[in-house]
């Protein structure tokens, strides 16, 4: 039997009203050559039923709960294709998306990772707002990401591809990442070599409340996500090291961390008008128009947000 030249890893926590119309739009790709695997991480929903209905179709794995990243880590020892596709559960793909993929990689040899745009949607799957990221950014990017401690226009799970040979010398997902594990995807593979952005949007990414995206800001939410991002950095500076790379990250030049930390310490004046004039130099948004916006608009806000963040906590 011919080897898959492509796989495709579903990681799924109950989301049994969602993971069929992921699973529909892979066998619906006009890619051939490919092979489907959906590890299930614990559901305790009706997933299993939803699952087992595909039969053949799709290889099932049922694992006891364990995170996203022990998911995915799961789904890549099980599959055998020379490209790997992540899917998020609640999202769903184009029918040209792999096909391009598989294109991006054969036209750069040197591309450790591929991604594209994904079409936001409201959980009904209404589009809502443009595809994002906004900004593309290709090439050689592990200067940028040193400069900006790793923080640049980063693509969701779902658009999301990576050489098998650049996740064999990456390892697997450490499983802190038990959320959002894709920030080890698109932090680590630059460093391992290029990356190619695709501009169409090849996916759709559902927006709903879940475990790390809030409609609404609050103290809590950027705690977890300056938690999140202080060990990400750790996590990269140690896989780094391991593999005897030279470049380093610093917390101190994550931009994003200081907004969040600002947000919930207060800022006056003098600190929004500094935060402002870093951000307007912050190397993760290599646009101009949108670093300047970003920069003026985040630390515009500061003192609102930071007095708002505080009477939430008050209140508590």
């Amino acid at each position: 039997m011919e080897r898959p030249a492509l796989s495709v890893l579903i990681n799924n926590y109950n989301y049994a009203r969602f993971v069929g119309r992921a699973i529909d739009s892979v066998l619906s790709q006009d890619a051939r050559n490919v092979e489907i695997i959906v590890v299930d991480d614990g559901s305790t929903d009706q997933s299993r039923s939803v699952l087992e209905a595909y039969d053949s179709r799709v290889k099932v794995i049922f694992q006891e709960n364990a995170g996203q990243a022990a998911a995915i880590n799961t789904a890549v020892r099980s599959s055998t294709g020379e490209i790997l596709c992540f899917l998020d559960a609640d999202d769903w793909w184009a029918p040209s998306k792999l096909s391009a993929t598989a294109a991006a990689f054969r036209a750069n040899p040197q591309a450790s990772l591929v991604y594209h745009r994904l079409q936001p949607t409201l959980v009904d799957g209404t589009p809502t707002s443009k595809p994002i990221p906004r900004t593309l950014c290709s090439g050689a990017l592990s200067p940028l990401l040193t400069r900006s401690a790793g923080w640049w226009p980063f693509p969701m799970t779902s658009a999301v591809a990576v050489r098998r040979s650049a996740w064999n010398a990456a390892g697997s997902i450490p499983e802190q990442f038990r959320i959002s594990a894709d920030a080890w995807l698109v932090g680590i593979y630059p460093f391992l070599g290029d990356v190619i952005a695709m501009p169409d949007p090849l996916g759709f990414y559902r927006i709903h409340n879940n475990n790390w995206y809030r409609s609404t800001e609050d103290a809590t939410t950027l705690r977890r996500r300056m938690t999140h991002w202080q060990r990400t950095v750790e996590a990269t500076n140690l896989f780094l090291s391991t593999h005897q790379l030279p470049a380093r990250l610093r917390l101190t030049d994550h931009h994003p961390y200081r907004i969040a930390l600002a947000k919930l310490q207060g800022a006056d004046a003098r600190t929004r008008f500094k935060l402002a004039v870093e951000g307007l130099f912050f190397a993760g948004e290599p646009n101009l128009l949108r670093r300047t916006r970003d920069s003026l608009r985040s630390a515009g806000g500061l003192s609102r947000l930071g007095l708002d963040v505080g009477l939430s906590e008050a209140a508590k």
